[in-house]
């Protein structure tokens, strides 16, 4: 019989083909005692490779803190070193306050009470997917171990294929018997790398919103690593943003999204056009016009980051003239590219689909000034 097959009283989802396929009903999550685990001025380097450069946060209890960052900024690092996969060369990292590794002390990984869930899943193939989820419970007996790894399988509706195996499940199938097998042991943090770059475009949102419910429902801790800034924005209670081994901004969604430290940081959220800009009579001055005020003396250089969605495009006489040069159709938007006089490159622009009529060629561009974002430039200003 084909384990797969919906029952009575299952509810709609997707399937890896895009079709609805029925699941069986999920219980509630187990709760779990959630930990604060703190990292203090962690270090690590490889031969002369200096992968983290003294990065401090915490995660809080119960909190889902989103570590966001490009390849190579030390994310997947910093999960490594929680779960005691890598030592770090310098600082300290503490669970409710007691120390698991530091200069003098190591907590072995079996020990500290946290789970780790693979990116690539990590389920053996050659057993079933019950033997998977209680693979870790080996200090229980055989009947309790099973007993509490149906019971992960139920929250995660996954209860009726306890006796398939990892290769006729989908993608999102597998995932959710990972994350099942990595709560099963009831840890105080969840560590999960990149856990939904896997799945097919079309299974993520449902997945996602799958895993954050049963987050929220084991009460666990849980540090998410991602470069998705959306899906950050998504799963996250707070985001920690990291580039070439630092911690370059901490906060909420709103928080990183609305007040960016840097040019970095605007970018990692939304697409920008990017300008040169210098203060003039306490004002912030673009080849569009003045964008903001400033307290900065005249001559100041400046860089301003607009959101495309910030550029207006109409034919009114209001703004500066440009000249459509590209347009795109997106869906529900259109994504146009427009030339003007005295900037080097084209601005890209995003309207609503056909707010615009096709045939326009000369425009008239202007700001909305709520997606302008400025900073005094820097020399990494690119």
């Amino acid at each position: 019989m084909d384990q797969r097959q919906p029952r009575g009283g299952a509810k709609p989802t997707v399937a890896d083909d895009g079709r609805p396929r029925a699941r069986p009903e999920r219980t509630s999550a187990g709760v779990s005692f959630a930990a604060r685990l703190a990292f203090e001025d962690i270090r690590h380097t490889i031969g002369s490779a200096e992968i983290l450069k003294g990065v401090s946060l915490a995660a809080e209890p119960g909190e889902i803190l989103c570590l966001l960052g490009p390849s190579g900024s030390g994310k997947t690092t910093m999960l490594r070193i929680a779960a005691g996969i890598e030592r770090q060369t310098g600082g300290r990292l503490t669970l409710n306050g007691r120390e698991i590794a530091g200069p003098s002390t190591f907590v072995a990984p079996e020990h500290r009470g946290v789970g780790l869930m693979f990116q690539d899943f990590a389920l053996f193939p050659h057993m079933s997917i019950l033997d998977n989820v209680r693979f870790g419970l080996t200090a229980l007996s055989k009947a309790v171990a099973k007993r509490e790894a149906m019971t992960a399988l139920e929250r995660v509706g996954l209860a009726e294929n306890a006796g398939s195996y990892p290769h006729v499940l989908s993608g999102g199938e597998q995932q959710r018997v990972a994350l099942a097998r990595a709560l099963t042991p009831r840890p105080s943090v969840l560590l999960m790398d990149e856990p939904f770059s896997g799945l097919d475009s079309r299974l993520k949102d449902v997945v996602r919103t799958d895993t954050l419910q049963i987050l929220r429902e084991s009460r666990a801790t849980a540090i998410i690593v991602t470069h998705d800034a959306e899906e950050a924005m998504r799963m996250g209670d707070r985001i920690a943003l990291l580039r070439d081994g630092a911690l370059i901004q901490i906060g909420s969604a709103r928080d990183l999204y609305e007040r960016p430290v840097d040019l970095f940081t605007a970018g990692f959220f939304s697409e920008l056009n990017v300008l040169d800009a210098e203060v003039r009579g306490g004002r912030v001055v673009t080849p569009l016009g003045p964008v903001a005020t400033s307290p900065r003396s005249d001559g100041t250089p400046m860089t301003v980051a607009l959101r495309l969605t910030g550029l207006r495009l109409g034919v009114d006489a209001t703004g500066v003239l440009g000249r459509v040069i590209q347009r795109r159709f997106l869906g529900g938007v259109d994504l146009l590219d427009v030339a003007i006089q005295g900037i080097d490159r084209p601005l890209r622009a995003r309207m609503r689909a056909g707010a615009l009529a096709p045939e326009m060629r000369e425009v008239f561009v202007s700001v909305d000034l709520q997606d302008v974002i400025v900073f005094e430039r820097t020399d990494d200003d690119t």
